[in-house]
């Protein structure tokens, strides 16, 4: 048992943490981006014929004019994160970070604020992209997951967690 516990110890090099928190994003990701395009074809209809998901799916979506999409966007974008970054939370107070810097109330509180900070700044990233340069959802979602990228490890290394 004492060596299962050593095995999950966040005691590591940046490396390791960098590798681990890479894979933990990867998964939490790969939710937000399911949960993101989901619900741009099923609940609020943001993609285009020239997505290149629904150009690999052989789908057709219905028009929808560039302002009402990337409000659109924005709302599939703010469900994907609600569950995706509860798991984040999860997987990276498991594996990635070592917890107790902050009772785990406020941990989860700042893990949310920084990951809305990071939510906001993509969203309207995203919004700029779709709204003002006719960027395809896809691509402008893909700016939304680096700058989270960015400025969630930060807050989460050295605001979060215990490093």
């Amino acid at each position: 048992m004492m060596r299962h516990r050593k095995l999950l110890s966040h005691d590591v090099n940046p490396g390791v943490q960098l590798v681990k928190y890479a894979l933990a994003g990867a998964f939490a990701s790969a939710v937000h981006i399911g949960i993101f395009f989901l619900s741009g074809w099923f609940l609020f209809p943001c993609l285009t014929a020239t997505d290149p998901l629904v150009r690999l799916l052989g789908l057709i979506p219905p028009p929808v004019l560039p302002a009402v999409r990337a409000y659109h966007a924005i709302y599939g974008n703010g469900i994907g994160f609600f569950v995706a970054n509860y798991a984040s939370y999860i997987l990276n107070r498991r594996f990635v970070f070592r917890p107790g810097r902050h009772h785990w109330i406020v941990e989860i509180g700042l893990f949310y604020a920084a990951s809305g900070i990071s939510l906001l700044v993509g969203s309207a990233l995203m919004c700029i992209l779709i709204g003002h340069f006719g960027v395809d959802t896809t691509q402008a979602f893909g700016s939304n997951i680096i700058s989270g990228l960015l400025i969630n490890y930060l807050a989460r290394k050295y605001l979060i967690f215990h490093g």
